[in-house]
């Protein structure tokens, strides 16, 4: 792999940021930044943005007292801002009223208007549909997806709509999608989502309406100005316009996507529409589809009725950037649902972070200046622990997205290192003059400590800077990065401050 295109998808704008837009963007954030220390900062491409056109929006701004632009432009500067507290390193921010993304929408929908389906058919075409339209999911409903006759997304009944659209002729690309994503040419994680796309497809595909006359707040359809294109159809585009399709060099570089990170409820325009759809336009479909699962707080589902969302800044503003981006990451593992209990982030930032990490930086590199006057002893790495073999599996662990097993196992180095200096007892070697011993064991801890302080990088990049500064790290490459026994004899060594202080 020379090149690495990651997203999340585009957050929808009626409302502001909260704990499960922070999830999907850091998870993102840490690929990113693992994948630009690999294989070089010029050759990742880390996309998010926001969605900002549809019935949902024309609401919400009413609600508000503002035109929808206002409303927009309000709510996604608070992403923004937001993305930018927890350090968010995202290479380019898209927003779907920008005029660049707009004209790419219109640009497609006119190639598409042109194509032909794998049998034949016209891909778009005219037809006129009545069923039960949800507002809440900008999209039509079947009497099986009901609960009690209402969206159990949003927990109100659906309306009966009856207008004329343009359709796709989404029933011509079973197979052909059933090839691609069983033969893993478009990848699914988890296995079960992979399942779950199939059986949906296997059950037979129906055309879907991709234009509403009645919504006036979005992208007008070119070909018929009477209609805007529906929000979702549009917001799929958004991982294309943002590298200027359909010419210039980042299309030609980062096109496809390594992969798309979503949540489950929009898996099926993912995996089964946005494919289609780029087939038809004669473009490469996505690499890699991960699917993450649904938030609880404290065993509730978030609801704003609840009013127990957490906002990404509260947890910035108590812990800190690193330590806040720590406290989501590590709550379960990526993929699965769960559940976050607000009472154990202060239990988990002593436990993990203050006693240990920090306290272990703090204890080896105390020792570094009270016994090898601050600096890097004489001697050669020879640790149990086989640092090469643990980044291959960091590597490997990142390759099938397992972020929390990363986690893990950094967290187990950690706790070997405190097993390691509890069995050595390098204080009790020090007084019985055992200069030797007591090197070797110094050089270990602080080689290990560099090591850590490149493994944590993708999760805590500002706690990750210090710790290199203090071991006096220079590794200019990955290669020299992960090499065992780099940690020079010779050079200084800087205790500094405690990283975390306990709450």
């Amino acid at each position: 792999m020379n090149k690495y295109y990651i997203t999340t998808p585009i957050y929808y704008v009626n409302s502001k940021p909260h704990i499960g837009h922070a999830y999907t963007t850091i998870v993102a954030d840490i690929l990113a930044r693992y994948y630009r220390f690999k294989l070089g900062q010029e050759n990742v491409f880390f996309l998010t943005g926001t969605d900002e056109h549809g019935a949902k929006i024309e609401q919400a701004a009413e609600q508000a007292g503002e035109s929808p632009q206002e409303f927009v432009d309000k709510v996604a500067a608070e992403f923004e801002s937001a993305w930018s507290g927890l350090n968010i390193s995202h290479d380019d921010f898209i927003r779907t009223t920008q005029d660049r993304h707009e004209k790419v929408v219109a640009d497609v929908l006119l190639k598409l208007k042109e194509a032909k389906t794998p049998k034949g058919n016209d891909f778009i075409f005219k037809g006129s549909y009545e069923g039960l339209y949800c507002v809440g999911c900008e999209s039509y409903k079947k009497d099986d997806d009901l609960v009690d006759g209402k969206c159990p997304d949003h927990d109100k009944e659906p309306e009966l709509l009856k207008e004329e659209s343009w359709y796709i002729k989404l029933s011509d690309f079973g197979d052909v999608l059933k090839e691609k994503i069983a033969s893993d040419e478009i990848r699914i994680l988890p296995v079960e989502r992979k399942k779950e796309v199939l059986s949906f497809i296997e059950h037979g595909l129906e055309d879907v309406a991709i234009s509403r006359q009645q919504v006036k707040w979005g992208v007008e359809v070119p070909f018929d100005t009477d209609q805007t294109i529906y929000v979702w159809v549009d917001a799929l585009i958004n991982y294309i316009s943002a590298l200027g399709y359909p010419d210039g060099e980042k299309v030609e570089k980062f096109w496809p996507a390594n992969v798309h990170l979503l949540g489950k409820d929009i898996l099926k325009f993912h995996a089964v529409i946005w494919p289609a759809m780029l087939i038809a336009a004669g473009i490469e479909t996505p690499k890699d589809l991960f699917v993450h699962g649904y938030f609880t707080i404290d065993g509730k589902k978030m609801s704003k009725t609840l009013g127990n969302g957490i906002d990404p800044n509260d947890l910035v503003k108590e812990f800190g950037s690193d330590p806040a981006r720590y406290l989501v990451i590590s709550q379960f593992p990526f993929g699965q649902d769960g559940d976050v209990k607000v009472e154990e982030f202060k239990v988990k930032f002593n436990a993990d972070l203050a006693n240990g990490l920090g306290n272990l930086v703090s204890r080896v590199l105390s020792m570094s200046e009270k016994y090898c006057d601050s600096k890097i002893p004489e001697k050669k790495y020879n640790a149990e622990v086989d640092l090469k073999k643990l980044w291959s599996t960091i590597d490997e662990n990142y390759k099938e997205y397992r972020l929390f097993e990363n986690l893990k196992e950094i967290w187990q180095l950690i706790a070997w290192c405190d097993g390691y200096i509890a069995e050595t007892t390098p204080w009790t070697l020090a007084k019985e003059g055992k200069e030797e011993e007591v090197n070797q064991i110094v050089y270990n801890l602080i080689e290990i400590l560099r090591h850590l302080g490149w493994l944590v990088q993708p999760v805590l990049p500002e706690t990750s800077k210090e710790i290199l500064k203090r071991v006096n790290d220079n590794s200019s490459t990955f290669e020299q990065s992960i090499e065992v026994g780099k940690s020079k004899p010779g050079d200084s060594i800087d205790k500094g401050d405690a990283l975390f202080l306990r709450m």
